[in-house]
This record gives structure tokens, C-alpha cells and sequence, in this order.
């Protein structure tokens, strides 16, 4: 017999074995529940709530800036909307906080081109006041490049920050290139600058410049901080490259006053047991003030209220279902810590958040790796026909429920693709026709089969009256 038919006929041999021992070492099997299978596939095929919320949020109320009367507006729609859709013990938490305002912006190139260019200013901006502020270009590629420079780099001029933030669909490079906007203003100031323009943290090349929160700290004196759209970040780029000193006229006029209020919504479905743990699911009510905040995030508190709204609707679960639409989490988490300084000390089975768009949910994390792996096991099965896959390694995500989940609460992050969030993401361009239905209806889907699987179970309740 030759060697290779031999080899050939002692691998057929062993097959039967090799196959029964690696059987054998796999874990048992987990089918979704057929009634958590159920409750996810009609949400993908029929759920309409999520859309009704944020088509309406944002075309009855718009844009809704942080404690200012378009965010008052926002919760009184809020409280109406959850009550006429079933929702018990709707109300609203009021807090105080600063609020921050803009006014008039604009940014030319004085020098030695002229030209205009389009900017917006980041929150908590300082002011140049209606005459703006003229001064030399100091340019920097990135954050450390500044903090590196000496302060006789910077003193008097106008900091100008670059940086290259790709596109990424869990969108991590906000973390690192996020830095010219959270930091950059404060580095600035410290080291005598009389203003500073950032290239927006966005991954677009529209013309729209791209705000956000920033704060002065170490006792630097706010100065204006602006940030200038991706294009016109690169025209000065190029401007620059000529090699002559660059001069700009910046205009940035905002107000911040204190002691204005801002308030979480919360309603709940509530449990068959009001001792047992609760669950947690949120977004955020309001906005920045250029666009409507379809994605930022309308979308969001639609999705986890459509999902709550689902379960409702085929019962009664055993644990509370709470849904909160925080306010005030764009200028710092404020609806957030508000809400742990009153609830976290409550019992949580889970804490989690949408806020990320409305794209598609393709993977999911969860504590509950850990500390109850049947109910993670359980989670994977169900949200697998979704094509959401498990991340074993993830992280908590969510600043609204940041102080809840360091408080004790258990998490559970659905992540979004974020591939394309940051094209329009704190700009004049999010808006409701970013939003995709079907996408937006798989949101809703993988948020209804994560309650059904936690709630505790669903004791249908007869002749339940739908509503809207």
C-alpha cells in the first residue's frame, strides 16, 4: 500500500472520532425565545412609533438647545406624546444649569488672500463682541503640537487646529481627534491666545462647520473658539502652505448666563413585581440649535421608547421598564448626572442608551457576559437574525447613563454603524431625511428583543387597547 493512500484511509478512520470529540467540547445550544423571536420580527417589519416620535419631534418642535425655551417646548411635547401613547407615571425632573447661546458668527481670510470663510461657534465659546477680533494665524496639527509650542508661538494670535479624522463604523476616532475641540480652546488661552478655530470634527466635506461642547478649565479665561467646515479648514490649509504670515477677522458672539433650567422626561411600563431590578433604556431630548436633531437624537429616544412601546404592547413584563429622555446631555451629561443624584441608588437590571444615529445596530455588548451569561447567551441568539454579532471585549457606552453604570447599574451598549454619523453629526445638516426607515425599524427591533429577553417575561394583558 503506498504512503498517501494509506495517510487517506487513517484520516477516514479518524474522522468519526475527531468529529464526536469536537461536538462534544462545544457548548450546548441556544435558541432565541420563540416569543422574544416574535416580538423582534414585528418590530422590523411593522413598528411605526419610532418614526411618528421623530418625524414629530422634529418637525413640531425642531432644534432644542439645551435650557432654552425650544428645549421647554421639547419636554412639554414629550410628556404629551408618552401619555397619549400609554405610558405610565410621565413626568419631568427640572434641574438648573448654565445656559450658552450664540449669536452672530463669521471668519474671513484678511490676509494675504482675501476671502470668507464658514465657521461656527463650539459651546461655552467666549465672545469676541459684534466687532470680532483680528489676528495672526498659528498653526498646529494637532493638540500635543500645541501644548509642545512655546507660549511666544501663540500669544496674540488665533490658534488654528488640524487633524484628520477618518470615517469608522464605531466611529473611535472621536476619541482621539475630538482632542482640538475639548482641549484645544483651554491649552489656547493658557498660552495667551486671543482666540482659536479648530477644523470641525466631522468626516464629511460639506460646508458645514460642526459644533460641540467645550469647556475652559485650569483657570483659563474663555476666549472665542470656533470651528470652520472641513473645506474651509483645507482652503486655509492651503493658504497657509504659500508660506506668508495669514491674518483672519473672527467674529463670534455667544452669551452664557446661570441659574436657567433644563429636565429629564421619564415615563415607565411599569412591572408585575415593583421590587424587581429595573430596566433602563434613554437618549437625549435635546440638541445643538443648526440642525433639527434627527440623529442627535430624536432617532434615539424613538427607538428605545418604540421598543418599550412594543413590549407594552404584548403585556405586562415582570421587571419596570423605564424610558428617560435626558436633557442636556450636549453641553456636559447634565440630564445624566441629574438623574443618578435622584435614581441611582434604585436596583437596575440594565442601563442603556441609543445615541448614535439611527444606522443599523451590527453588534451589542453587555456586563451580563459576566456576571449572567444565560441571559447574555440568550441576547446573542436573538439579536443574531438581526446580523448584530457579540463583542465580548465592549465597553458601556452612553454619557446619559455614565453616572448610573459607575453608580452600580448593569450595562448593555447595541452599537450603531457609525460609518457615516460624523458626516452629519452636530451640523445644519441632521436632519430628518438622514434617517433611514428600515434601518430605523432594526434599531427598534434589537432594542424590543433585548427588553423581551430582560424584562423577566411578558404576561399578555387582553383586549389591551392600542394607541399611538
Amino acid at each position: 500500500m503506498n504512503r498517501t493512500l494509506f495517510a487517506a484511509l487513517l484520516l477516514a478512520s479518524a474522522a468519526p472520532a475527531l468529529s464526536q470529540q469536537s461536538t462534544a467540547s462545544l457548548p450546548p445550544p441556544v435558541l432565541a425565545d420563540p416569543a422574544v423571536a416574535a416580538l423582534r420580527d414585528n418590530a422590523l417589519d411593522n413598528d411605526h412609533y419610532a418614526w411618528d416620535i421623530t418625524e414629530g419631534l422634529t418637525t413640531e418642535v425642531g432644534q432644542r438647545l439645551a435650557a432654552t425655551e425650544a428645549e421647554a417646548r421639547a419636554r412639554d411635547w414629550a410628556v404629551k406624546r408618552l401619555t397619549e401613547m400609554g405610558f405610565a407615571n410621565v413626568h419631568v425632573e427640572p434641574f438648573t444649569m448654565p445656559v450658552w447661546t450664540r449669536g452672530a458668527e463669521s471668519a474671513e481670510i484678511v490676509s494675504p488672500f482675501p476671502q470668507k470663510l464658514v465657521v461656527a461657534a463650539l459651546g461655552y465659546s467666549g465672545s469676541t463682541g459684534p466687532e470680532g477680533i483680528t489676528g495672526q494665524i498659528a498653526y498646529f496639527d494637532s493638540v500635543d503640537a500645541l501644548r509642545a509650542a512655546p507660549d511666544s508661538a501663540v500669544r496674540g494670535k488665533i490658534v488654528f487646529i488640524d487633524h484628520h479624522m477618518m470615517p469608522a463604523q464605531d466611529g473611535s476616532g472621536y476619541g482621539q481627534f475630538g482632542a482640538p475641540r475639548r482641549q484645544g480652546p483651554t491649552i489656547a488661552s493658557l498660552k495667551g491666545a486671543i482666540g482659536i478655530v479648530i477644523r470641525s470634527i466631522g468626516t464629511d466635506h460639506h460646508r458645514n462647520p460642526h459644533t460641540g461642547v467645550q469647556y475652559f478649565t485650569d483657570g483659563a479665561r474663555p476666549i472665542p473658539a470656533g470651528a470652520l467646515t472641513v473645506p474651509d479648514a483645507e482652503q486655509l490649509m492651503r493658504i497657509l502652505k504659500r508660506g506668508k504670515p495669514v491674518t483672519m477677522h473672527l467674529t463670534l458672539v455667544s452669551q452664557k448666563t446661570e441659574g436657567a433650567q433644563s429636565g429629564n422626561v421619564i415615563a415607565e411600563v411599569p412591572g408585575r413585581d415593583p421590587n424587581a431590578p429595573i430596566l433602563l433604556v434613554g437618549g437625549h431630548l435635546d440638541s445643538w440649535d443648526q440642525g433639527t436633531g434627527a440623529i442627535d437624537d430624536a432617532s434615539g429616544v424613538a427607538i428605545v421608547t418604540a421598543a418599550a412601546r412594543h413590549i407594552m404592547d404584548a403585556g405586562r413584563p415582570l421587571r419596570t421598564i423605564r424610558i428617560v429622555w435626558f436633557g442636556a446631555e450636549e453641553p456636559g451629561g447634565f440630564g445624566g448626572a441629574a438623574y443618578a443624584k435622584a435614581h441611582g441608588h434604585e436596583r437596575y437590571a440594565i442601563a442603556g442608551e441609543s445615541d448614535f444615529g439611527a444606522d443599523r445596530v451590527w453588534r451589542f455588548a453587555s456586563q451580563l457576559s459576566k456576571t449572567d451569561p444565560a441571559a447574555y447567551a440568550q441576547l446573542t441568539a436573538s439579536l443574531a437574525p438581526l446580523g448584530i454579532t457579540k463583542n465580548d471585549k465592549g465597553e458601556a457606552d452612553g454619557t446619559d447613563v455614565e453616572a448610573t453604570i459607575a453608580a452600580g447599574a448593569p450595562w448593555i451598549s447595541l452599537n450603531q454603524d457609525g460609518t457615516r454619523y460624523f458626516d452629519y453629526h452636530h451640523t445644519p445638516d441632521d436632519t430628518l431625511d438622514k434617517i433611514d426607515p428600515a434601518q430605523l425599524r432594526q434599531n427598534v427591533a434589537a432594542w424590543t428583543a433585548a427588553l423581551a429577553v430582560l424584562s423577566g417575561g411578558i404576561e399578555p394583558e387582553p383586549k389591551r387597547a392600542k394607541r399611538r
